[in-house]
């Protein structure tokens, strides 16, 4: 929990303003020359606050009087975060809220970020109200933020993209598997085209490729490399979106398609694929066509994943392992 750290003598004050914007007069906190006893005083702030907030009632505007801030941890970047998970009377959250900023403040933060679970939503408007912003919201939680300093922000933006995938996948006849959609762009319109998928949060591109296969297809298959990718904006509520061709090798033949999401789908000869009007007609589709014709002859190297470690997390490089082949 953040707590006001002051000097081992004189007084602080802390400017708190009621619900109609007037300044109440000062509140003055005195804290003792012994450095353990404030630290000492800031834990049983703590305590009194976890004490009022386990009750199943929300916190009133009566007990927010006894604390002082609300619970938060610092994250690397010179900024708090606060995980609100007990019930709190509005009111009682905007006391708390003013005078934890004005601690962070004095403290020399910078963001502050608010996690607000479904079941606290209600509390995001108090927030609001105090100057603080949405982030982003996931299907059980809302994340609002603060900047302190009076400089522009330089805090993260929402995640900026969507990572889709396309696969092409070729057997031993040189036929490609492809499908028609039930829903989309491409419904109804009679266009044979490649297995493709979302991504899914916390999947790598390449073990998202063999999934949407499978779904869309029933057919088994391992990842080989990524051919290409593609980039575009306003895509998706206005994200942009990030699209990987990926070469996969067929495990199996048999065709057991997706009745929710997929009208058809079969093995068809590269060639007649190639030759389809729609796909002659659009200048994304004749390049990736281009650029899976060369691979499979040889004359066009992709890019495998190796798996490798930063400081702080695993991840995946993909990379041209012809020209550079692996140190493993």
């Amino acid at each position: 929990m953040s707590c006001l750290l002051a000097k081992s003598y004189g007084f602080v004050k802390l400017l708190m303003k009621t619900a109609n914007g007037h300044r109440r007069f000062p509140q003055l906190v005195r804290f003792p020359a012994d450095r353990f006893s404030a630290f000492h005083s800031c834990s049983t702030t703590r305590n009194r606050f976890m004490s009022a907030s386990s009750s199943a009632n929300p916190m009133s505007a009566e007990e927010a009087n006894g604390v002082t801030l609300l619970p938060a941890v610092e994250d690397k970047y010179g900024g708090v975060v606060a995980e609100m998970s007990q019930p709190m009377d509005p009111f009682a959250f905007s006391l708390l809220l003013r005078s934890s900023l004005s601690n962070w403040t004095l403290q020399g933060k910078k963001g502050v970020w608010i996690k607000l679970p479904r079941q606290l939503i209600g509390l995001a408007e108090t927030a609001v109200k105090e100057g603080f912003w949405f982030h982003h919201a996931e299907k059980d939680y809302l994340m609002l933020v603060y900047w302190i300093p009076k400089e522009d922000h330089t805090l993260p933006p929402n995640a900026s993209h969507r990572v889709g995938i396309a696969a092409f996948v070729l057997n031993h006849k040189k036929e490609v598997l492809v499908v028609q959609e039930k829903t989309g762009r491409f419904r109804g319109l009679g266009f044979w085209k490649f297995p493709t998928g979302v991504v899914n949060e916390g999947e790598d591109i390449h073990d998202g490729s063999v999934r949407e296969v499978k779904e869309e297809t029933g057919v088994d298959t391992e990842f080989v490399q990524i051919l290409a990718f593609r980039q575009t904006h306003k895509a998706f509520f206005e994200k942009s979106d990030l699209f990987f061709v990926c070469m996969l090798k067929p495990l199996s033949l048999e065709i057991n398609a997706q009745e929710s999401e997929i009208e058809a789908a079969q093995w068809m000869p590269w060639e007649e694929y190639t030759k389809q009007p729609f796909v002659q007609n659009h200048e994304l589709l004749r390049y990736m066509s281009d650029i899976c014709s060369a691979k499979t002859n040889g004359d066009y190297q992709g890019f495998t994943p190796l798996r490798v470690s930063a400081p702080d997390l695993q991840g995946n490089l993909y990379f041209n392992n012809r020209d550079l082949p692996s140190r493993h």
